[in-house]
């Protein structure tokens, strides 16, 4: 049974970071692209971060960069993400993705490339 949970999210206030994780298990984890959306109610979920299975490239949305960092870890099956100068345009709920076929340039940023998602995790940043 393929599980993607998350973990980390909470309330901070602006400026602040936090780390999420997700701990992945049921599949092959070390295979493909593992990444990040969010979504706030009322829109459409939206591309955050993306790794690629080796770890060695990292996709960002342009609202992010420079400022959130996504990482793996193929031993422990975990996928990061630390948000660093949070906004209040960040508060969303974040969830954990993965791809189960090899992804190519320009398509990381599709949520219909990654056909295992996780739970959700709540992030609340108060300005």
């Amino acid at each position: 049974q393929v599980q993607l949970v998350e973990s980390g999210g909470g309330l901070v206030q602006a400026g602040g970071s936090l780390r999420l994780s997700c701990a992945a298990s049921g599949f092959q984890f070390s295979r493909y692209a593992v990444g990040w959306f969010r979504q706030v109610p009322g829109k459409e979920r939206e591309f955050v971060a993306s790794v690629t299975w080796g770890g060695g490239y990292t996709y960002y949305a342009d609202s992010v960069k420079g400022r959130f960092t996504v990482s793996r870890d193929n031993v422990k099956n975990t996928v990061y993400l630390q948000m660093n100068s949070l906004k209040s345009t960040d508060t969303a709920v974040y969830y954990c993705v993965s791809s189960d076929r090899p992804l190519y340039v320009g398509t990381y940023y599709s949520p219909d490339e990654y056909s295992y998602w996780g739970q959700g995790t709540q992030v609340t940043v108060s300005s």
